[in-house]
């Protein structure tokens, strides 16, 4: 954690609320932004069961249309959905911005990378394992295709050769400071993990960044969280 990061003062930012699951690969990516923005003693976390398909419910449908986790509900009751604007507004909310970019440039290149980062990767896998797997469950899964599955197997993989080639140059994701984009490809190893898609072996300087991510202390702390479980 960056030494901008550990003087930001917090205590004048109001509470809020996250709706998502523990150890979710979405909600994870969330969670590892509160903590990189040490914003995680402001955060009521709010349970929906994904494997028994609440985010599905009428109950949560009603706070997003989307039916898709995370969501941040504000003091004044203001929602916001999706990880890139959640994360974009905890970025500008309190200390400096460091996980969106600072200048211009930064900026465009950490929304690009992340938004690369969602669909050569992280949503493809989310595909493979809703259509190519039991995803969660015949209540949730109303409509498979495995076939469809198949190919965005393929496609994350490719992804995940993409990632290695761009890290053999750079440090991060998006050039050389740690950002957003950067938890967008962690989102999609998390997810990987889950449904046992192995990175390929050649894919080093993917596998050392990996290494490298597992020691910053917002991973870890996202770590212990999933290792507490729902509660």
């Amino acid at each position: 954690m960056s030494s901008s990061q550990q003087r930001a003062d917090v205590s004048t930012v109001p509470g809020m609320k996250i709706y998502d699951w523990f150890n979710g690969p979405y909600p994870a990516r969330v969670r590892i932004a509160l903590a990189e923005k040490g914003l995680l003693p402001k955060i009521e976390f709010i349970a929906v069961n994904l494997w028994i398909g609440e985010h599905k419910k009428s109950e949560f449908l009603a706070i997003n249309y989307s039916g898709t986790l995370p969501v941040l509900e504000l003091n004044d009751g203001t929602l916001i959905a999706e990880c890139t604007a959640i994360t974009q507004y905890l970025d500008s909310l309190v200390g400096e911005p460091t996980l969106t970019g600072e200048t211009p440039v930064e900026k465009g290149l950490i929304h690009m990378m992340t938004k690369r980062a969602e669909i050569e990767f992280l949503d493809a896998v989310s595909t493979y394992f809703h259509h190519a797997t039991p995803g969660l469950g015949p209540e949730v899964e109303l409509y498979q295709n495995a076939e469809w599955g198949g190919r965005m197997r393929d496609k994350a993989i490719r992804g995940m050769r993409y990632f290695d080639n761009l890290l053999k140059d750079q440090p991060f994701v998006a050039g050389d400071r740690f950002s957003m984009a950067d938890i967008a490809v962690l989102g999609g190893m998390i997810f990987a993990s889950l449904v046992q898609l192995p990175v390929p072996d050649e894919c080093a300087a993917l596998r050392a960044w990996h290494a490298r991510m597992q020691e910053r202390p917002s991973v870890q702390a996202w770590r212990a969280m999933v290792e507490r479980g729902a509660a």
